[in-house]
């Protein structure tokens, strides 16, 4: 009798630490799967402001580094750099902007 009431004791506590760690991987992996909900789509950000580009590859790489940075890409397919303050103060090493 004793056998079996320290079976099911060990069964209900293991059950109830399954359930622990189930709740708590659920947890983790929705605050790390659906990422910062502030995050925009660099690719289709850049791909928008580079569409007009002569050297398409180049501003898309360029750009998106830029939107990783900074988490912004101003609209439009030119200028309008004062609505992104950050894309717009990165420059390279020559001093130039770096961002398209």
């Amino acid at each position: 009798m004793a056998f079996s009431k320290a079976l099911i004791a060990s069964l209900l506590i293991s059950l109830l630490l399954i359930q622990l760690v189930e709740a708590d991987q659920q947890v983790t992996s929705a605050s790390k799967g659906t990422g910062d909900p502030n995050k925009i789509d660099c690719d289709g950000s850049c791909a928008a402001r580079c569409r007009l580009s002569s050297r398409p590859r180049l501003c898309k790489r360029a750009c998106g580094t830029c939107c990783a940075r900074c988490n912004c890409v101003p609209p439009g397919t030119a200028g309008n750099q004062e609505m992104c303050p950050c894309y717009a103060s990165l420059t390279t090493h020559g001093g130039r902007r770096k961002c398209p």
